[in-house]
């Protein structure tokens, strides 16, 4: 019996000795950019926010907090309110937008599928600025929508909106896309012929097997429309701004640093809430999944 355990062991040994290893020199120029281009700007915003404003673009190094309480200010919070319940809207009005795109080219497109996913992908080819600026062009209060269907939200939280749905939307419609050609459709065939109503089979298969990349679209899409400073600069005429036309004042115009570097790390500090909950519901899924 021991000879055999003796065996059975050096057996094992044998078969991993010829598993792959990956080399761990192949990861230092990914460990060196992460580096660099991450974490040293985290380390110099972390440095400034704990800075002290002496003067007019001068600023004196130390462990001062009192920034952190400035962005605790009514004014500030109710810019961060604004923020997210923007692009939490704009996530929302994205995924009713979106899903039904993504559904339909999925669902019944074959042909032209790919020419329909090229045209999804055709507006990412152009600047995000040049898109924004067109878009203005569009709902300019003497275009055609305006004086024509009279249409006129330029300048307003309403322009905002469409800006971010119009920009964002094709990062919600492609990994929404992605689930629904992994489903199996014949699932939901077999779901109708038990006798289940279409809006029935949607809901308890179609919705339910696509969820984490609805989850995942909309997360993409909500990240950086919380950190958006062109939509809400062009759009409304800084008439509507979000956190990130303030950080971008309190660096290029205030020459405030230590300020804009406080703001900047409470908006990480928030979206990284969001962030910890897609990884439990995504940890979720896949033990579900298993």
């Amino acid at each position: 019996m021991a000879r055999t355990e003796e065996v059975l062991e050096s057996a094992g040994r044998r078969r991993r000795s010829f598993s792959p290893r990956y080399p761990g020199w192949l990861t230092t120029p990914s460990l060196l950019y992460y580096a660099i281009f991450f974490l040293g700007p985290l380390a110099i915003l972390v440095a400034f926010s704990l800075a002290t404003q002496t003067g007019f673009d001068a600023i004196s190094y130390g462990f001062d907090t009192s920034q952190y309480h400035l962005v605790t200010d009514s004014l500030y919070v109710k810019i961060f309110e604004r923020t997210l319940l923007m692009a939490g809207g704009g996530s929302l009005l994205t995924i009713l937008v979106g899903y039904p795109i993504a559904y339909w080219m999925a669902r019944y497109l074959s042909t032209y599928k790919l020419l329909a996913l090229l045209l999804i992908l055709v507006p990412f080819w152009t600047s995000f600025l040049i898109r924004t600026y067109a878009l203005k062009i569009i709902l300019d209060p003497h275009g055609y929508l305006a004086e024509d269907l009279g249409i006129d939200i330029m300048y307003t939280k309403w322009a905002v909106a469409v800006g971010l749905v119009y920009n964002y939307l094709p990062l919600f419609i492609i990994p929404v896309f992605a689930s629904l050609e992994r489903m199996d459709w014949s699932l939901v065939e077999a779901a109708t012929d038990l006798g289940a109503k279409p809006y029935n089979a949607f809901r308890q298969i179609t919705l339910r097997l696509t969820l984490p990349g609805v989850v995942t679209g909309a997360l993409l899409v909500f990240i950086p429309m919380s950190g958006e400073y062109i939509i809400p600069n062009i759009l409304s005429g800084g008439n509507y701004e979000f956190v990130g036309n303030v950080i971008g004042d309190q660096f290029a115009s205030a020459q405030n640093q230590p300020f804009g570097s406080a703001l900047s790390i409470s908006l990480m500090i928030a979206l990284s809430g969001f962030v910890a909950l897609y990884i439990l519901f995504a940890t979720k899924e896949e033990r579900f999944g298993a």
